[in-house]
Formats: structure tokens, sequence, C-alpha cells
């Protein structure tokens, strides 16, 4: 049994999903613990199946007994509990994804976890309980649906265009520049921001960058990597100055970093 594995959405669809993704301990017998998960800058909907799943994030600890979860983006790493005969099927939403439905003010809200009614999802009907165990209906329901919002969508909204910039300009862009290039004030961005993602556009870009940094630490090898290369490679000021970044998220020294205890993105 694969406890992760990751399912991918259509061409289309990416726009507003990145990716689903599994935590399966449905046929374990024994809890598997202080498993860890790092920021990335995504909201994700989690769909529990079975007994529950334990998460500790850097403001609460939450019981997540079968059903429907909406989890806000994330700024610190989260510690993870799984029952025996528990999957947990994760849905990532892009950080703009939410700003296509202005009713949600999400200003507040970061590092927490809700949990909602499975009709809050519209993606999802009433007799749907079988999503919980069939990724490929999931998979389906989730392109049909987010297909004809990009059709429905063509133009980007703020937010996205703010993400957008972002990573065109690799994470090394500043606040006013990202104003200058929209041709809005930097005080509507924030606003805008903030109310869409809960995330000042600095925490996002800090939040980024530090993952990209975290994934070519484990896709090179700390042993094949130094430090000052990849603090050098992602624009930090120097080694001290990333060192401090990954204490602050990680609790630990890149040197104490141990990449098995984490459910770390599959390189595509």
């Amino acid at each position: 049994m694969n406890l992760y594995s990751e399912h991918y959405v259509s061409k289309n669809c990416e726009r507003f999903v990145n990716k689903i993704w599994c935590l399966d301990n449905s046929i374990g017998e024994s809890l598997i613990e202080n498993k860890l998960v790092l920021p990335n800058g995504c909201f994700n909907i989690a769909i529990v199946s079975g007994n529950a799943i334990e998460v500790h994030t850097s403001k609460n600890k939450y019981i997540m007994n079968e059903g429907f979860y909406f989890c806000s983006q994330m700024t610190n790493k989260v510690l993870v509990n799984i029952q025996p005969k528990t999957k947990v099927t994760i849905i990532q939403l892009h950080a703009w994804t939410l700003s296509f439905f202005p009713n949600y003010d999400l200003n507040n809200f970061v590092d927490s976890i809700i949990k909602i009614d499975q009709s809050d999802l519209p993606f999802v009907t009433e007799n749907d309980s079988v999503l919980n165990n069939d990724i490929f209906l999931l998979l389906n329901r989730i392109n049909t649906y987010f297909e004809e919002l990009d059709s429905i969508n063509s133009s980007k909204n703020t937010i996205e265009k703010i993400c957008e910039t972002i990573k065109l300009r690799h994470e090394e862009i500043s606040v006013s520049e990202i104003g200058k290039v929209l041709n809005v004030s930097q005080r509507m961005l924030q606003i805008k921001f903030k109310s869409a993602t809960g995330l000042t556009i600095k925490k996002y870009i800090q939040i980024l960058k530090f993952r990209k940094s975290v994934d070519q630490m484990v896709n090179s090898g700390l042993e094949k990597l130094k430090l000052t290369d990849v603090a050098l490679y992602n624009q930090y000021f120097d080694q001290s100055h990333f060192i401090k970044q990954f204490k602050d998220v990680m609790k630990t020294t890149p040197k104490m970093f141990n990449s098995g205890s984490y459910f770390l993105s599959k390189k595509r």
C-alpha cells in the first residue's frame, strides 16, 4: 500500500487545482504518526473516510473525523497522525482559486481548519459518498467543474495576476513592483490579496521561495548541494538568512532535516 499518492487534473482544470493527493491508511492496522507537511501557498479541501486524522497546526490541534474539511493557507510545518482504517483525499487549490468565489473573506483565516458540509462543495452531489473512495470519479467531477469555471472566467482576476507576476519573476519581486506591473496601488493589492488568501503578499512570496528551496534540497540531496548554493540560487541574502528562514518554518536546522518524515511533492 502506498501511503502517499498524487493524481493530476486536466490542463484547463489545472488553472484552479494543482493536484489531488491521498494519505491512505485504509487497510492499515496501526497508527501512522508524526508525519509532517510543509506550507506551499495552496488551500486544501480534505475528504476524510474511515476513522480520523489528527492535525497539529501552529495554532491548534484538530481531530478530523469522517467528513469534509477546508484547510487554510499554512505558514509553518503541520504534524499529522493518521488512525488505522483511515483515508484522506486532498484537493489542492491554487492561492487565487477562492478569489473567483467573492463571498469568501479569508482575511484572518490562516493555519486553521474548519469542517464544512458536503453541500458547500459545488462539484459534489448529495448522494456522492462514493467520492471518499473513488479517486477517478472525484477527478472526473473536479475536471468537469473547474473546466467550466475556466471557460466562464476567461480573464484573470487581480489575485491570479498577482500570483502570475510573482511566478514570472521567480519570487523575486516587491509589492511596489507588482503594483507597477498591474497598474494598481500597493494598498489595494494588499487588501485584496489578504482578503482572498489570509496572507500578505510578502508572506506568500516567502512561502513559495522557501518551499522551492526545500524541494531543491530534497531532489538534489544535501550531500550533493551545499546550503550556500541553495541560498544563492534562490536569492537569499546569504546562507545565514536561508538557515534562519528554515528554522522559523521547520523548527529545526537544514542539517537536521529528515525528508523521510515529510509528505513531499513528487517531482513531475
